[in-house]
């Protein structure tokens, strides 16, 4: 089975959560803590919006908001997300679709399961590209 007909889950990564109810700072705390550039704000286990370093960034200094200011202020909402069985190629359309370089990966009940990025996906699809010219070059050398 090729990686781009593999479902999602197969290249999820640990997500960092936090409550809507978060302050920025300490939103900025975890992703730093964590080495993450996005968190997920969650409600019930279920993704409500996500932040990236790009908002919290923007938001404090260009916008003046104020570091206790509660996340939910700033997270895009309502997040776009993917099912843990979409393949690549749909993951990867969804992305394009919503302009966006990561998405929260759910489960069956709509609870988050995962995180999955552009980077990912771009490593899975470089590695088909590779085998794709190993096959050409093969069928090139026959004749």
């Amino acid at each position: 089975m090729s990686s781009t007909t593999k479902t999602i889950e197969a290249f999820l990564k640990k997500v960092i959560t936090v409550l809507p109810s978060e302050s920025l700072s300490s939103v900025a705390r975890a992703m730093d803590q964590h080495n993450v550039g996005a968190v997920v704000i969650v409600e019930n286990r279920k993704p409500v919006g996500i932040v990236t370093d790009r908002d919290i960034a923007l938001h404090l200094g260009a916008r003046g908001l104020l570091a206790q200011t509660p996340v939910r202020k700033v997270m895009t909402t309502p997040v776009k997300t993917v099912s843990r069985d979409d393949g690549v190629f749909d993951t990867t359309q969804a992305m394009m679709e919503s302009g966006v370089r990561r998405l929260p990966v759910v489960d069956d009940y709509g609870e988050l399961v995962g995180l999955v990025t552009l980077d990912d996906l771009l490593r899975v699809l470089s590695g088909e590209l590779a085998t794709l010219i190993q096959g050409i070059k093969s069928e090139m050398e026959v004749k």
